[in-house]
């Protein structure tokens, strides 16, 4: 198949030749060389040249890239196996399945012999041609699928989705396309950008103040004598209950607001409510409840006890701040103007003081130099960045509960008392929730992918269908110095697929075996043969060298 093929890339070379081109491989070989002449009149062809038919008419030439050449003289390679043949409408090497390079024979020892010595031979350098497949007309989608059916799907980038400059010169209209992509590129750009500042929105705690309204009511039971023989006796009792729920927001969407819902216990870190302890004795006049991870919101509590007097008691609420804040030390409060906070902001407020005094040592920079009032709170002079986390742990309190002082009374015509008292609390930002549901929300992504997929799929066709367009039209315009490229191109091609070495078309003339560089490399080529025989012969005789 090499020496079948590689004549084809100089026709006018070979017919117009007047000598008669002396068989290398014979020659080599050892086997005679036929020099008898042709008889005049008739072109002169070489051994390893197709027949001359082959060169007649596009059909020809068609046939000969698809169906097996007859075995000739001098042929080194059999013909091409029916499973390895292409298609006559196959473009150049499409999928072609190439043999097994065969062992270089003695020139192409010779030459590299030769390349090692003087550097490459005459001819052994490779013609500039035409790129490989850039003569061949393209597959259409089946082959590029075939080419990535094995390997991972091929990664989509932006430079695949524009036109080619010639494409959008011989279609204006396609500059409409070009400016949606730039559009498409500016949004693309705004949108990560904004993905980008909600992701670090959401890092920082989103939080509002809303109205917590608190209802304190009790109810008073009055006992029952015991010569009442319909009901049972019973002692007189009340009982106080602590209710509350989330005033609504008047500019939210209600949607929002049913979102916001919450049981009334999970605004609460702790409840404690002291009923007067003359009354009911240092053991029972404290009802506790605390948090646990295990604990059941609720949207209230009750408290009943027995009892005909008016009680004073005292409700006591610790918030269940999210995330965390602290009662700061009444100095160092009062410096900062900050009772409870937490603790990114309290390091913060401290810094802008330090800034704003010039507190930071201008030549270690790491260093604070405390004024009178921080020396009074840290009790330092001169202190690090990194030493006031530590130091402000000291000064950190937890947050005092919110005290509600209220009278439990038993007298009077109403039989239930209620009382209303509002706190400040803080929930989560309702827009917390839309930037989540954006980040999260993949619906618009795939829907974008899978435009993305048409756009691709119709580009690479359009760029198809230009080479199709390019390829016909250059065959068009100048048959001969087409088909001309095209099989140097696969010459060149085919060079490269079977790693040859050299130019078949010079060695084919005695000429090329008279030059300068033959007789040595001849030397280096018998002289590693015989150093080849005789290590075999040392290894099979069990000689070593000493």
């Amino acid at each position: 198949m090499q020496r079948a093929y590689q004549p084809m890339a100089s026709t006018s070379s070979m017919m117009a030749s007047p000598g008669v081109a002396p068989n290398v491989n014979q020659q080599m070989a050892g086997q005679p060389v036929n020099n008898t002449a042709q008889p005049s009149g008739q072109p002169l062809r070489s051994p390893h040249m197709p027949p001359q038919r082959m060169f007649q008419s596009p059909a020809g030439l068609q046939s000969y890239s698809g169906v097996a050449t007859p075995p000739v003289v001098g042929q080194r390679f059999p013909p091409t196996p029916h499973h390895m043949r292409m298609p006559p409408n196959a473009p150049p090497f499409a999928g072609r399945s190439m043999p097994a390079p065969t062992p270089p024979g003695p020139v192409q020892a010779m030459k590299r012999s030769a390349t090692a010595m003087n550097g490459p031979p005459m001819g052994g350098m490779p013609s500039k041609g035409i790129p490989i497949g850039s003569m061949g007309p393209p597959s259409g989608p089946t082959h590029h699928s075939n080419q990535s059916s094995g390997s991972s799907k091929k990664k989509k980038k932006l430079a695949d989705k524009i036109l080619p400059q010639k494409v959008r010169d011989l279609v204006p209209e396609s500059q409409a396309y070009m400016d949606l992509l730039a559009f498409e590129r500016k949004l693309d750009f705004t949108i990560m950008r904004k993905r980008l500042d909600i992701q670090e929105a959401l890092k920082r705690p989103m939080k509002q103040k809303r109205k917590l309204r608190i209802f304190i009511s009790n109810t008073f039971y009055p006992g029952k004598p015991e010569g009442d023989p319909n009901e049972e006796p019973s002692v007189p009792s009340w009982e106080l209950r602590v209710e509350g729920r989330l005033l609504e927001d008047p500019n939210a969407p209600k949607a929002d607001q049913s979102k916001l819902k919450r049981k009334f216990s999970s605004f609460f870190k702790s409840l404690v409510i002291e009923l007067d302890k003359d009354l009911y004795g240092p053991d029972n006049h404290l009802v506790e409840w605390h948090r646990t991870p295990a604990t059941t919101e609720t949207d209230g509590f009750q408290v009943k006890r027995p009892g005909d007097k008016n009680v004073r008691c005292t409700i006591l609420l610790l918030l269940d701040y999210q995330p965390l804040q602290f009662k700061l030390d009444p100095r160092l409060a009062r410096l900062l103007g900050i009772h409870t906070q937490t603790r990114p902001v309290i390091i913060n407020a401290l810094w802008q003081y330090i800034k704003t005094h010039k507190l930071q040592d201008p030549h270690e920079r790491e260093f604070i130099n405390c004024d009178k009032y921080l020396e009074q709170i840290f009790q330092c002079q001169r202190m690090k960045f990194a030493e006031i986390p530590s130091r402000l742990h000291h000064l950190l309190h937890p947050p005092d509960p919110i005290v509600i002082n209220h009278l439990i009374s038993v007298e009077g015509p109403d039989m239930k008392k209620t009382s209303c008292y509002d706190i400040d609390v803080e929930v989560d930002d309702p827009l917390k929730i839309h930037m989540n549901n954006f980040l999260l929300s993949t619906a618009s992504q795939q829907e974008i992918q899978s435009l993305d997929n048409k756009i691709h799929e119709t580009v690479e066709t359009i760029n198809q269908l230009k080479t199709n367009r390019e390829f016909f039209l250059s065959f068009s315009t100048d048959p001969q110095q087409f088909i001309n490229k095209w099989l140097i191109s696969q010459m060149r091609d085919l060079k490269t697929m079977t790693d040859q070495i050299g130019n078949p078309e010079e060695e084919r003339n005695s000429d090329f075996f008279f030059q300068s560089w033959t007789q040595e490399a001849v030397c280096r080529y018998f002289y590693g043969k015989v150093q080849q025989r005789r290590a075999e012969l040392e290894q099979a005789l069990g000689i070593r060298n000493a």
